[in-house]
């Protein structure tokens, strides 16, 4: 319990490393209020902006601000005129007590607002696209890891025979072509050459309007190319990962064992083989799920998958920092609480890691 205790800590700490670099990052790239506004505004505007927004503010207050709004337990001043003032509208939280001129809040994080979607919510926008992409990077991991893990198998027990040969040429293959390109090459080929046949489009999201404009329903045929495209290259590391390192498992004295007890090959694989070597399978595919909400960008942008990773390419085009920080943000976080579950199963897999 208390090696978890200073994961979750280091997980705070890294996470707080990344709010800072995204800070800095982002605040040294322009005049905020510029970037808002654009180019034919007047400095009265540009003032109000930077007032409204604390733009105006030395820099380490504006950090500690930024920090504030993101901490679940907040506080804020009492009067409207404080910067840090709890407005009701702004903060979805609870008051627990007020000391002097500062409110104490407990409230879920606050990610500012848009620049450029008339002060909308960051939180709100991301609670629209998150999901979308959730579907798509959940669907193209399970791709992999059902494939991956069967192909990894075949090939392990076919060592140096033509399955063998040929599914290592296709993962090959799968880890060497980009993602954009291999997403324009199945969004051509299926979605527009062989659409007669496959009934698939060039681009589409997971919800679409109606005929009659009245409301949107679920297409999941929309589903299948981008999802294929984004699996295909964790689908190939998966494949070697198993290959490598059932092959490694198969060569060890228990195995032998096993196989002298008259055990048959599938029960040896099942029981005592499959179990132990997954480990790096599972290693690789935390990564990659977590990183697909990150990568997910250009395949989303290609088919037009109303996702997360779309509305980062939209919010980098027209200079939407919030959008931006609170994407990373939100990214990083997942990434984070990933690595903390994949711990959790390693100690399921491999018992000797609770010694």
């Amino acid at each position: 319990m208390l090696k978890y205790f200073y994961k979750f800590g280091y997980a705070l700490l890294t996470l707080l490393g990344v709010i800072t670099v995204i800070f800095f990052l982002f605040t040294v790239l322009g005049d905020p209020a510029q970037m808002m506004m654009g180019q034919n505004e007047s400095q009265e505007q540009l003032d109000l902006i930077n007032k409204k927004y604390g733009f105006d503010l030395p820099l380490g207050k504006r950090y500690r601000y930024y920090l504030n709004d993101l901490s679940p337990i907040s506080f804020h001043g009492v009067h409207q005129d404080d910067f840090s003032y709890f407005d009701p509208k702004k903060y979805n939280g609870i008051p627990l007590f007020t000391l002097g001129g500062t409110k104490a809040v407990f409230k879920y994080p606050y990610l500012r607002e848009s620049f450029q979607k008339n002060g909308k919510k960051v939180s709100q926008v991301i609670k629209e696209t998150l999901p979308n992409t959730a579907v798509l990077a959940v669907s193209a991991i399970l791709i992999a890891i059902f494939l991956g893990i069967s192909m990894g198998i075949i090939s392990a027990l076919t060592k140096d025979q033509w399955p063998d040969r040929l599914i290592q040429l296709v993962s090959t293959i799968g880890m060497s072509v980009p993602s954009f390109f291999s997403a324009i090459i199945f969004a051509w080929l299926f979605g527009y050459v062989l659409h007669e046949y496959t009934n698939l489009n060039m681009t589409g999201s997971l919800y679409e309007v109606d005929d009659f404009g009245e409301g949107t329903y679920v297409q999941w045929k929309n589903l299948i190319l981008p999802a294929i495209v984004l699996g295909v290259r964790p689908l190939a590391v998966v494949t070697q990962l198993m290959r490598n390192s059932l092959l490694e498992v198969m060569s060890q004295d228990y195995i032998r064992t096993a196989k002298a007890k008259g055990l048959s090959l599938f029960q040896v694989i099942r029981r005592h083989a499959l179990k132990n070597a997954l480990n790096p399978v599972v290693t690789a595919i935390s990564g990659w799920f977590a990183s697909m909400l990150a990568g997910a960008v250009f395949v989303e942008y290609i088919f037009g998958w109303n996702g997360l990773g779309k509305e980062i390419v939209d919010a980098l085009n027209t200079s939407d920092l919030p959008i931006i920080m609170g994407a990373v943000i939100v990214i990083s976080s997942v990434f984070i609480l990933i690595n903390i579950f994949v711990d959790v199963i390693y100690r399921w897999l491999d018992p000797r890691i609770r010694v």
